[in-house]
């Protein structure tokens, strides 16, 4: 009876021990699938993000540091249509005709297809419970010219927030190793780019 308990006891602690190492193998793969995940939907606002901020700066000729105004530029701003045809009087065939025909809504013009696009969510940060995406606009001087620039970010920290705390520092630390930004981030304010430091 007393070999059967021992038996029993060891069965449970091998059981035990095994889970544990099962559990150390899985958590970091579990968490590093989570952070996929919710850094390609964050990386997804930001690209939109920058599709808004573009189509502005065609439109105003600057870039824009407050959302409240871009979303108010997605709601009622238009871009016009242009027919672009060649001038009939131009034997050279480089000359052309600009009419413009018609104006779309700029935010059916840039998310009209989705259908899991909400305009007023635009600012906010996923799986951050309501925490506001950074946003700055201005112009820098670049080679003698006077150049636009806009930078929107977060942090790992913000839209991993309820995760595992240890896993989370790894993760950052493993980003400030490659990119001196701990987060996501599309344009600077120090160069004149658009790209987002996932590309």
């Amino acid at each position: 009876m007393k070999n059967l308990i021992i038996k029993i006891i060891l069965a449970l602690i091998i059981i035990f021990l095994a889970w544990k190492v099962v559990e150390s193998i899985m958590t970091p793969v579990r968490f590093e699938n989570e952070k996929d995940r919710r850094e390609e939907i964050v990386v997804q606002n930001l690209k939109d993000i920058r599709s808004v901020e573009l189509v502005y700066k065609n439109i105003h000729n600057q870039y824009m540091s407050n959302f409240d105004t871009l979303i108010a530029f997605l709601k009622t701003g238009e871009i016009p249509v242009v027919n672009i045809i060649p001038d009939p009087t131009d034997t050279t065939f480089t000359k052309t005709i600009n009419d413009t025909t018609d104006f779309v809504n700029v935010a059916d013009s840039l998310f009209g297809r989705r259908i899991d696009f909400f305009l007023d969510s635009l600012k906010y940060i996923p799986f951050s419970n309501g925490e506001i995406f950074s946003i700055d606009a201005g112009t820098i001087v670049k080679g003698a010219v006077q150049v636009n620039v806009f930078e929107v970010s977060c942090l790992y920290e913000q839209f991993l927030k309820d995760l595992d705390d240890q896993l989370v520092l790894n993760a950052i630390s493993a980003k400030e190793d490659i990119d001196l930004f701990p987060g996501l981030k599309v344009g600077s304010m120090l160069e004149p780019s658009t790209d987002g430091n996932w590309e």
